[in-house]
């Protein structure tokens, strides 16, 4: 209960833990989902008849809740629909794979709402809870007995044209070539002073959370969440020489970019968006974290040997 009491006191909602104990009596879940997952959409209806068993309430995103009518889902009438990002709850859920949680820390933004994913998806590094679990999860969430981890976030800014994309990730920052032309030449500067050049397709800044998403996917290393660090990967380098690098996250990192198509991709936690090569990028880490839930007996190291099969001896 302490550790809710101090979220709730840094979000400014809350004096007194006499009010804490008024305002949790009753939670409020707001509910995030893949509108993709047809097949596995229907069990869903387990959330619904456990939260409203608990007597809790509920919203849902507005294109979320469409998309289970038209699959015929049975559901109760939610007490709000979420048609933008200006919302509160207690607890949000994203309901889905972990590209469903990362929309969903997009939409929460600043506000101290922290995320249960549960993964109705394929792998779901970022999401641990299973359909099989989520009345067991619910419950212990009810009852006030879960464990909420704060997640560092990284920034990109630029010197120039304005992003369209919300500007935090959760998982990466990436620029990449623009189409199939020639690698592009990436300058990468640290803290105004040391100077790295890359012959590559692109490359990507990733927080510690995403170190198990793009980044290891072409070779980068697996970071615990709770490291203060960031990596920096090169996507199909043009040199054996060039490796991921481990740096602190205290480090800013000022990116330009020299395209033969004059123009480059920025991806931020997938969402994607066209830049000038004149457009200098800076990734930094956010001046705020993500609050995600973690049940006590599911560790970092358990979800890599469960998802991963990390450390496993397959010939057992």
């Amino acid at each position: 209960m302490f550790v809710e009491y101090l979220k709730y006191q840094e979000a400014g909602r809350h004096a007194n833990v006499a009010d804490l104990h008024k305002h949790l009596s009753v939670m409020k879940f707001a509910i995030f989902g893949n509108k993709h997952q047809t097949k596995k959409s229907k069990s869903i209806e387990k959330l619904f008849d456990v939260i409203t068993q608990n007597g809790d309430k509920f919203a849902i995103d507005g294109p979320f809740y469409d998309f289970l009518r038209k699959e015929k889902i049975a559901m109760p009438a939610p007490d709000e629909i979420i048609t933008g990002n200006e919302f509160t709850a207690d607890i949000a859920i994203s309901f889905g794979g972990d590209g469903t949680l990362l929309r969903t820390a997009s939409r929460i933004g600043r506000k101290a709402i922290p995320i249960l994913g549960i993964n109705a998806g394929r792998l779901g590094l970022l999401t641990p809870t299973s359909n099989e679990d989520i009345g067991y999860v619910i419950g212990k969430i009810h009852n006030k007995e879960y464990y909420i981890e704060e997640l560092s976030l990284i920034e990109a800014l630029t010197d120039g044209e304005e992003l369209n994309s919300y500007p935090f990730a959760l998982n990466e920052i990436a620029v990449m070539k623009h189409d199939s032309s020639s690698m592009m030449t990436i300058d990468v500067t640290l803290n105004g002073n040391d100077k790295i050049t890359y012959q590559a397709d692109g490359l990507i800044v990733a927080a510690p959370s995403g170190s198990t998403g793009y980044s290891l996917s072409v070779g980068g290393p697996i970071i615990t969440p709770d490291a203060n660090v960031l990596v920096l990967t090169p996507i199909a380098p043009h040199s054996l020489s060039a490796r991921p690098i481990v740096i602190s996250d205290s480090t800013v990192i000022d990116i330009k970019v020299n395209s033969r198509s004059r123009n480059f991709l920025i991806a931020i936690d997938g969402r994607n968006e066209s830049c000038s090569e004149t457009t200098r990028i800076t990734v930094r880490k956010a001046d705020y974290r993500q609050l995600v839930i973690r049940r006590h007996e599911h560790t970092f190291i358990q979800n890599l040997k469960d998802k991963l099969m990390w450390g496993t001896d397959l010939r057992d």
